[in-house]
């Protein structure tokens, strides 16, 4: 990447890190093992993204509908989660790297949301780069969320309804710091948007990679990028 201009690259880069169960499972190993690897992916393409000077980085670290698998796997995502962030915190701290999350985090168990609320504290005067993980975080619980503040927002005589325009449904969403997805990747060859930053994706460039999570590497984010800095985004427009 070294021929590709820093302005060129997208501000806002936001990855589906799909495949870990998979990955375990053509390996004859148990889910949360791909759940560990793929950790350590997350690991690579933070501290690749901070280098070639990607501004927000935005990962699909836990939906809203992932509650919904086994218990056994979801105590096992928490306790990932917790792991993740206390063995990262020094990186995240060295780098300038802020943390933030979307979604509701109320629904993350204590141990867990404790250790991720301490880690937001302490990086939040961090300006290198915005890391946020969306956790317990779903598109459309975002845009519902969005529709009841601006409803209250009107009934209390805040907001006239002719008044609600793109912006005022911006600054109401969870995401709206964030700013609009640049790039969004998703790994393991699935096509599809998963319930994902559905607002913010409105114009993003989409790459599909065919490789799982675990097996995403600093190649694999410079393939996407490549891809990226190619296209002619247009906005609607003609250019």
């Amino acid at each position: 990447m070294n021929d590709v201009k820093c302005e060129d690259l997208p501000r806002h880069l936001a990855i589906i890190m799909d495949g870990n169960g998979r990955w375990a499972k053509m390996r004859g190993l148990p889910r949360l093992a791909g759940h560990r690897k793929g950790a350590d992916a997350v690991r690579t393409i933070v501290t690749s993204c901070r280098e070639r000077g990607i501004k927000v980085l935005t990962l699909f670290a836990f939906s809203s509908q992932n509650w919904s698998r086994p218990l056994s796997e979801v105590k096992g995502l928490m306790t990932l989660l917790y792991t993740y962030i206390k063995s990262e915190t020094a990186m995240i701290l060295d780098n300038g790297i802020r943390l933030t999350t979307i979604g509701q985090l109320d629904r993350i168990p204590v141990f867990a949301r404790a250790a991720v609320e301490e880690l937001v504290e302490a990086s939040e005067s961090n300006s290198d780069m915005t890391l946020c993980l969306s956790l317990s975080y779903g598109g459309r619980e975002e845009i519902v969320s969005m529709a009841r503040d601006i409803g209250r927002m009107c009934t209390n005589g805040k907001l006239a309804p002719e008044d609600i325009d793109a912006n005022v449904v911006e600054n109401a969403l969870w995401s709206s710091e964030l700013g609009p997805v640049d790039l969004m990747i998703r790994t393991s060859g699935e096509l599809r948007v998963s319930n994902f930053l559905l607002w913010s994706l409105a114009y993003s460039e989409l790459y599909f990679a065919d490789c799982m999570w675990p097996d995403f590497d600093e190649s694999a984010l410079d393939r996407a990028l490549q891809s990226y800095v190619k296209r002619q985004r247009r906005f609607g427009a003609v250019v």
